[in-house]
């Protein structure tokens, strides 16, 4: 790149070191030489990784969050001066149309199908939620004829926004950064059953906690649950589970890669709402990456992927009975588990993996700066 040109991301909702944004994309542009600034919620400025982090004070509140962090950031992004912006959250579209207008290059990255999303959302009177859904899509195709570039996260979603500004940039695994340095030999790993991520109803915290209950006494069976907890209900289920579920809270990537180095199997059963169906879930590579077998919601795209590399098993995510004898087969067939964990492992070196989504990252922006 003859001249370095500055590249800010910034967002409202998501943490500091999020994965898609600051290890996955924000790495991928400093490593190819972008002055790369970061504007995110967070307890202060630092440089990590060769990333400038701006920091905004964190929100009390979601309303807090929806306006205050909203015009702290934009003042923010406005001192910085950057030749493009790309931004990550719905709500922070008033502030990629106002760059905009200031004569800014502006990329909005999609990471869920917003209005299907929200008819989902607990926190939104269900007697609205058909509204609201209707008022974001309407904000989003408004938003969008301001924006340079859309990049989203599914094939699906990108269908929603003009094919000319539109990549496709999935959130798979890069390689080799959750291979566990000491991995336990897959046969000789105790009989662990992992979910990492967000930890939500709609998520099917109810029915892996219900389903664990199921498996035969004899079977010493540990539900571990790597992530957090935000809402109250989820809290009371998981505090008040069988003594064979284990919560052991956010992990960092390392801790992640040790947790999956040895467990037998990793879950992925979201419920079927409309934003869940046609998703590509990261933490299903993940496991893949990692060399485990999956239990996965019977979903036509996710039954695709997984009964054509055959790295493991589908199963209805709302019926407890169904999970629980799927987790018995993995525990009981320890030689044919293992085989379907390499399947998947050389599903994504071979065709799941960041190294060709951060290409087509990096031409996207290639292509937008040079207008």
């Amino acid at each position: 790149m003859l001249d370095k040109k500055k590249v800010v991301h910034f967002s409202s909702a998501h943490p500091c070191f999020d994965v898609r944004i600051f290890i996955k994309e924000c790495r991928t542009l400093a490593q190819a030489g972008y002055d790369v600034a970061l504007i995110v919620c967070h307890n202060k400025d630092e440089v990590v990784d060769g990333i400038k982090i701006k920091s905004v004070l964190k929100p009390k509140n979601r309303q807090e969050r929806m306006l205050k962090t909203v015009l702290d950031i934009y003042s923010a992004a406005l001192e910085e001066d950057a030749d493009l912006y790309h931004f990550h959250d719905p709500e922070l579209i008033p502030v990629g149309i106002m760059l905009s207008l200031k004569g800014k290059k502006v990329i909005y990255d999609v990471h869920e199908d917003l209005p299907r999303q929200i008819m989902t959302k607990p926190w939104i009177n269900p007697l609205l939620r058909r509204f609201v859904s209707i008022c974001s899509e309407t904000v989003e195709n408004v938003g969008v004829h301001f924006f340079d570039g859309v990049v989203a996260v599914t094939p699906t979603i990108a269908e929603r926004f003009p094919e000319h500004k539109t990549v496709v940039v999935h959130n798979y695994p890069i390689l080799g950064e959750l291979k566990a340095v000491e991995a336990v030999p897959y046969c000789k790993r105790p009989p662990a059953v992992v979910y990492v991520g967000g930890i939500t109803m709609i998520r099917g915290i109810k029915e892996m906690i219900k389903a664990v209950g199921l498996i035969p006494e004899d079977i010493a069976v540990n539900l571990v649950l790597a992530g957090s907890i935000t809402e109250q209900d989820v809290q009371k289920a998981v505090s008040s589970a069988d003594r064979r579920v284990n919560f052991i809270g956010w992990q960092s990537r390392e801790q992640v890669a040790k947790l999956l180095g040895r467990a037998r199997v990793g879950l992925v059963l979201f419920h079927p709402a409309p934003n869940h169906v046609d998703a590509m879930p990261n933490k299903l590579f993940e496991y893949m990456s990692a060399g485990l077998p999956v239990i996965a919601s019977d979903f036509p795209l996710w039954r695709k992927i997984i009964d054509d590399i055959g790295c493991g098993l589908l199963v209805d995510p709302l019926d407890p009975k169904k999970i629980a004898d799927a987790v018995q087969w993995i525990l009981e067939h320890p030689a044919e588990s293992e085989d379907m964990g390499k399947r998947g492992q050389e599903a994504v070196y071979e065709r799941y993996n960041w190294d060709q989504e951060a290409e087509k990252l990096l031409s996207f922006y290639d292509e937008i700066l040079k207008g």
